[in-house]
């Protein structure tokens, strides 16, 4: 299913891949991983993905506690507010290092939904496809 926000289209997956494998398919979709860039475009993610969790194109492989947006063609990215909506207690890196940041349902509150998770778990994920790459 296909979803449209301002100047971006957005996939929401059906099925549940790692994060790697996530955002290959995103590429192969020529777009990546979504990265939010407003309080308005999150709360619009929430909503839109749904019941599903869903993983976001936010990281700290590189260096352990350093969460940063990818970069894969998005020419947003570096201007990428450092706003984030982490879960109250979130990120923890429990379960000996969790790296990959993903949007969870089990909360209600759309402004404190992130999650970080093993970036080898199978869940949901979400392109986005800026109209400047379209």
């Amino acid at each position: 299913d296909g979803g449209s926000f301002k100047s971006s289209w957005y996939y929401l997956s059906t099925e549940k891949k790692s994060w790697t494998e996530s955002r290959q398919d995103c590429l192969g979709r020529g777009a990546h991983l979504v990265i939010i860039n407003s309080k308005e475009e999150q709360e619009f993610i929430y909503e839109w993905s749904g019941c599903l969790d869903t993983y976001l194109g936010f990281h700290d492989t590189n260096t352990e506690g350093v969460w940063e947006w990818i970069n894969d063609g998005a020419l947003d990215q570096s201007s990428a507010p450092v706003t984030t909506y982490w879960r109250d207690g979130e990120p923890n890196d429990a379960h000996t290092g969790e790296d990959c940041a993903h949007l969870s349902k089990k909360v209600s509150d759309p402004l404190k939904s992130w999650n970080d998770v093993p970036c080898t778990t199978n869940i949901h994920w979400m392109c986005e496809k800026t109209t400047s790459t379209l």
